[in-house]
């Protein structure tokens, strides 16, 4: 399968590439600068030779989406999974009064609106069987449980969580999941030495649902990594 992940350059979207690479997929790693890769990235270049492209792709430039899905056309490729990833955690605890609306719009830019470009531009190639569109979200995205604080993180997953019901709806009878994941309070630059789950444990449960793994029959397209249903 080719697997596209945004954000793939560091924390979650660097493991889920080197979980799918020891899998033996196909990965296209999108990053903001591909020639500023981790020794992490290059590593996973040099162990996988052949199965592994870095490509420009940043969620906030659409004619740079635009430009890369038609180059991936011309070059025969399909997609198997589409995989959502890249985000900011802005404003953390900040007070509602104290909340500086560019952190809101910023939020939305990335979170929001740049898996609306992914897939506005990509989904004409997800042509592999039993495909699969994952939008890595969170539990802060959760209505149940909603709390104060985190306003800019919090409101883009919700509405994340609601661009991944409109997808299944025009996608699911045609046999493409389409899932929103909430991938655990993991260890990375965004969750925090002190966060309980490690990201490659959360990777591989990924991994594991877009390789339909496991049956899922939730209410809502709202999952964790190992497939169980999050309150919507």
């Amino acid at each position: 399968m080719n697997i596209l992940i945004t954000g793939a350059g560091r924390g979650l979207g660097l493991e889920l590439a080197a979980e799918a690479l020891e899998r033996g997929h196909y990965v296209l790693a999108g990053m903001r600068e591909p020639q500023d890769k981790s020794e992490a990235m290059q590593a996973l270049e040099a162990a996988f030779p052949g199965k592994l492209a870095s490509v420009r792709l940043d969620v906030r430039d659409e004619a740079g989406i635009a430009e890369l899905a038609a180059s991936l056309k011309r070059e025969g490729m399909q997609l198997g999974a589409i995989v959502n990833n890249a985000a900011v955690l802005k404003a953390r605890d900040t007070a509602i009064e104290e909340l500086d609306m560019k952190d809101v719009e910023h939020s939305f830019d990335i979170n929001l609106y740049g898996p609306m470009r992914v897939v506005k531009h990509m989904l004409p190639l997800l042509l592999q069987p039993r495909a699969s569109i994952v939008n890595i979200s969170s539990e802060a995205g959760s209505l149940t449980h909603a709390y104060p604080g985190d306003y800019p993180y919090g409101i883009t997953k919700a509405a994340l969580n609601m661009f991944t019901e409109q997808l299944h709806s025009l996608l699911g009878a045609g046999g493409v999941q389409v899932l929103s994941v909430h991938p655990g309070w993991i260890r990375t630059d965004m969750g925090g030495e002190s966060a309980p789950t490690d990201p490659r444990r959360s990777a591989a449960g990924i991994l594991d649902l877009i390789e339909r793994k496991a049956e899922l029959h939730p209410k809502f397209h709202f999952v964790d990594y190992e497939g169980k249903e999050m309150p919507i």
